[in-house]
């Protein structure tokens, strides 16, 4: 049975016979033998054409003069076989001309395949295969190919208990007594299997305000999801990243606290959050439109109503089941647990370490370690203790409240050539002086002994003159000092380099030939005595 070939590759060969490409090279080309490329070419019977091949043939071709594409006379419309039913003008105008890519469709598609560019394919083309036609040749029959065409998004379903969605919105305006109007925001949160929410007002978006509203919806739920999908908001995203968000710090502490993860969104990418999104609208347009409140309490009465008798009860459309029933039967059981107690409350700040080594906190200042000098450390405090973090949320210092004007300093936390001598004490400067030698320490327990505590500094004296002189001389000096009981830091000066002998000890003696025995001056002084009396 002769071969068949589809009508693309028929149209092809006959499109590069026009050109006068041989059938040795168009068979080289499409990766046809040679005789099938032939029968196409001669227009034999038995050939799949649907219509007598356009153009002249090989023979005619021979002897004819030289014709381009623009001067080729097309078949007329009795020899062309009739378009479908429904074709559009574009396709019938491919199948009467078809793309100069064609003859290199499958080459195409296996490097559309390996992920090159229009621009890339056109490289290539040119370059090893020689082909004639321009680039924009080539991106349309890639676009016709369908690769340029973008995907169809894909909608991500959720396992019980595993997925919330939350985010803002804009509230009703709470009307005041003076008629001023104060914009709101509305929290909205929902668990992504059973579309079951919650709704809260706030005024201002801040972390402490998203932390309690998330809270607040863990315990209305009576349970935790394990994560949170939320948008780039500066209450829970210090720094956007699609792979490595830096979340506040506040808001980290709060997961790790009800075991949660926040997943921040690719920012500017909101379909990613779709069921939230489409959340807030419902709120806004169903809950709160066209309503007035006159206090935030009143408006978010309304909304917790709302939920329950409205949002609670519908049937959603994409579930086709009520909202509260698949909640309580399906969802409900799949939370974690909560927490024994909730989130404890504290304020926090990022603070730079002064030049003293201290942090302000409600003026008051704590110390952290010597290495953190002029860096930014994160602080947290309530009503009891003040914990320092640094940038990796590592506690490096913890100290107790104090009253404002209040210094609180870990000695840990003085760097070590900070510490003076004299606060270090008496005892050990004379640790320090017993290693220039016995008689400087003998000197030193001397000057403690007479001069008391203002001795201590003549102490650090004498460690400074150490630094300046040789041990034997500073030996030498305290001796001949502490023998004449001279502990002032001047003799000490001066005694240095001069060497002054120490001063003498006479021994008195009490038996020796030129002396009388005492007996014999006792006698003496008796003697004396009476004879006076009489």
């Amino acid at each position: 049975m002769a071969n068949q070939l589809k009508m693309a590759e028929v149209d092809a060969i006959l499109a590069l016979h026009r050109r006068r490409w041989s059938i040795r090279r168009i068979a080289k080309a499409l990766g046809i033998h040679r005789d099938t490329v032939s029968r196409y070419v001669r227009g034999e019977p038995g050939s799949n054409q649907a219509r007598a091949p356009i153009g002249p043939s090989a023979d005619q071709a021979a002897n004819s003069p030289t014709t381009t594409d623009a001067s080729a006379e097309p078949a007329s419309d009795s020899n062309q076989a009739r378009a479908p039913l429904g074709s559009t003008p574009a396709a019938m105008d491919r199948q009467r001309h078809p793309s100069l890519c064609e003859p290199w469709r499958p080459l195409i598609l296996d490097k559309l395949q390996a992920g090159l560019t229009a621009q890339r394919i056109y490289q290539d083309l040119v370059s090893d295969h020689g082909f004639p036609g321009k680039y924009h040749s080539v991106r349309r029959f890639v676009l016709r190919l369908g690769r340029g065409q973008p995907l169809p998004f894909r909608r991500m379903e959720c396992a019980p208990g595993d997925e919330a969605q939350v985010d803002f919105g804009t509230g009703v305006p709470i009307t005041g007594p003076d008629g001023h109007r104060r914009r709101t925001h509305v929290f909205r949160i929902v668990l992504s299997h059973s579309r079951k929410g919650y709704s809260e007002v706030v005024h201002r978006q801040t972390t402490e305000e998203f932390i309690r509203c998330l809270e607040n919806a863990f315990w209305y739920f009576g349970g935790v999801p394990k994560v949170v999908v939320l948008d780039n908001l500066k209450a829970g995203v210090e720094q956007p990243d699609w792979y490595d968000p830096e979340l506040n710090p506040k808001l980290r502490s709060f997961g790790e606290h009800y075991g949660v993860a926040f997943l921040p969104t690719k920012p500017r990418t909101p379909r990613h959050k779709g069921k939230i999104e489409s959340g807030i609208g419902y709120v806004k347009k169903n809950a709160l439109k066209g309503r007035t409140f006159y206090s935030l309490e009143e408006e978010n009465r309304h909304l917790l109503d709302w939920e329950q008798n409205v949002a609670d009860l519908r049937i959603h459309g994409s579930m086709r089941q009520q909202v509260a029933k698949v909640f309580a039967e399906v969802e409900r059981p799949a939370l974690r647990p909560l927490p024994a107690q909730r989130f404890p409350l504290f304020a926090e700040a990022r603070r730079t370490v002064h030049r003293d080594g201290h942090i302000e906190i409600g003026r008051a200042y704590y110390s952290v370690p010597p290495e953190y000098l002029g860096r930014r450390v994160w602080v947290r405090w309530d009503s009891r203790l003040v914990r320092i973090f640094n940038t990796r949320f590592e506690q490096i210092a913890l100290h107790v409240w104090h009253e404002p004007g209040r210094f609180s300093t870990h000695r840990q936390h003085i760097a070590a050539e900070k510490v003076s001598s004299v606060e270090r004490g008496a005892a050990w400067i004379l640790g320090r002086i017993r290693l220039l030698g016995p008689q400087s320490a003998r000197w030193a327990e001397g000057v403690v002994q007479a001069r008391g505590i203002e001795g201590v500094r003549v102490l650090q004296g004498l460690l400074a003159l150490s630094k300046r002189h040789h041990a034997d001389e500073l030996e030498r000096a305290c001796e001949v000092a502490h023998s004449h009981g001279a502990y002032r830091l001047r003799t000490l000066r001066e005694l240095i380099g001069r060497h002054e002998p120490k001063q003498q000890e006479f021994v008195l003696t009490e038996e020796h030939p030129l002396i009388r025995p005492m007996s014999e001056y006792q006698q003496f002084v008796h003697h004396a005595i009476q004879k006076g009396a009489s």
